[in-house]
């Protein structure tokens, strides 16, 4: 039984025991005791080696990006204003870019802009913490109230500028070493041991640690010893307005110039043995062996860049779709806006992540918002974005004739791809991030006020 609560049809908030839960379809909202107890005015929000200005699908670009950025425009819309700090990649930047109204994006000169590795970044941490210090030194004392950091290479800025500032951080892994490590890719890289000690002490530094999941909650206190009291579980969100089911598939491959009467499971992410997109080509390939002539209805959709250990065989999956002999059905597409992204959505019969291991897995529900069912691996956050059975398809393990079995369900019957999108459009709406920035501002909220009487203790 998990020690969180965490429901799909809202997210709030209360403190019992220390610990912040969200619970029931539509709960209260977060209310402590005391008028003195207040949301913050202003957050320092870190994002070290991904700028949320950056294209997601490529690079270091991804999900985490898209986070950040939808996350803090719904932060400054019900009056929590944010700054994010993110490491300069090219020169000639403006040092504050306005993201949106309450929202500046702050540009960090650390180590040289371009060709600079994520897993070089930490020898240039020092640099970084040392501009985000600058920017403070020239504001007032108590600028900003509390800091957000995002993956382990903020956290580390964000504990001491946390410190030095006398408020609480809240932390959100992201992704962790030890769960990464435990569920390796054939051939992956595991994770250094670096990283996992610094992502152990940032656990015990935080004031709050943001979960994506109860089971992301649940793998920090096993994996990293994480005070239960301390994680608190918000879903992320889906932006709504832009991930619409609008015109419809008919429409978005007209668009996009794909055939109407094709079947097309769609692989949307970044090119890397950890989201395993060479599974869905395997996949693809069993199934046109066991009929041949699925060769004629099938499109294949490969939308993304190469990324982190990708980048080692950037041309890798091209050349697995030439062995497999699907190279005409495959379709490779480099990295798309967020606008364009929703019409491959639309387009998609069903969307397909056998991905190795998913913090949450964004994607799908983008995906499920423009009516397009998801088949995936039952990993990380992913049971709790896709439905089992309603929405999309759930496979235990990464076996490419699991995923066959599942493709040729919607082959058999076509309309199978509809009926699951109109209740993966319905299950997506309870993912907006309206419903995740207030669920975050209440963690903020707890985590000042612990962080206020923990002071008044230690002063008394």
């Amino acid at each position: 039984m998990s020690q969180y609560v965490s429901r799909l049809g809202g997210i709030g908030g209360r403190i019992a025991a220390g610990r912040t839960t969200f619970a029931a379809p539509h709960p209260p909202r977060l209310r402590i005791p005391g008028s003195h107890h207040r949301r913050p005015r202003r957050v320092a929000m870190l994002s070290v080696h991904t700028s949320p200005l950056h294209q997601p699908g490529t690079g270091d670009a991804g999900g985490m990006n898209v986070y950040i950025v939808e996350l803090a425009r719904r932060l400054a819309a019900i009056g929590v204003e944010v700054e994010i700090f993110t490491r300069a990649t090219a020169g000639g930047l403006p040092p504050v870019v306005e993201l949106a109204p309450g929202v500046l994006v702050r540009h960090v000169d650390a180590g040289p802009y371009e060709g600079l590795a994520k897993e070089e970044l930490p020898a240039q941490l020092c640099a970084f913490t040392h501009g985000v210090m600058q920017a403070w030194a020239g504001h007032r004392p108590g600028y900003y109230d509390l800091v957000h950091s995002h993956y382990w290479l903020s956290g580390h800025v964000g504990w001491l500028a946390a410190e030095r500032w006398g408020v609480p951080l809240v932390h959100a892994m992201h992704t962790m070493a030890k769960v990464k490590n435990a569920a390796l890719a054939a051939g992956d890289t595991p994770e250094p041991a670096a990283r996992v000690i610094g992502e152990t002490q940032i656990v015990e530094a935080a004031d709050r640690l943001v979960a994506n999941t109860a089971e992301e909650a649940d793998e920090l206190v096993r994996y990293y010893d994480a005070d239960p009291a301390k994680v608190a579980v918000v879903h992320p969100g889906v932006n709504l307005d832009r991930f619409t089911v609008a015109d419809g598939r008919a429409a978005a491959r007209a668009r996009l110039g794909l055939p109407q009467d094709a079947l097309i499971p769609l692989f949307a992410g970044r090119i890397q043995p950890l989201k395993a997109p060479d599974v869905l080509l395997k996949a693809v390939a069993e199934l046109v062996a066991q009929e041949p002539s699925m060769r004629r209805r099938l499109v294949v959709p490969v939308v993304g860049g190469p990324s982190g250990s990708g980048l080692a065989k950037p041309e890798g999956l091209q050349k697995l779709a030439a062995k497999l002999g699907i190279a005409d059905l495959v379709r490779f597409q480099p990295p798309v806006d967020q606008d364009r992204l929703a019409d491959w959505f639309r387009a998609a019969s069903v969307l397909v992540m056998p991905s190795y291991s998913e913090s949450f897995g964004l994607v799908a529900i983008e995906a499920q918002a423009t009516g397009t069912p998801v088949i995936a691996a039952a990993v990380g956050g992913l049971p709790v974005a896709v439905d089992d059975g309603a929405t999309g398809f759930l496979v235990a393990g990464h076996d490419p004739a699991d995923y066959a079995r599942m493709l040729r369900r919607f082959a058999d019957d076509p309309a199978l791809a509809d009926r699951m999108g109109a209740e993966a459009a319905r299950h997506a709406q309870f993912f907006g991030w309206d419903t995740a920035a207030r669920g975050t501002a209440d963690v903020y909220t707890a985590a000042m006020h612990d962080h206020r009487r923990r002071v008044r203790s230690l002063h008394g």
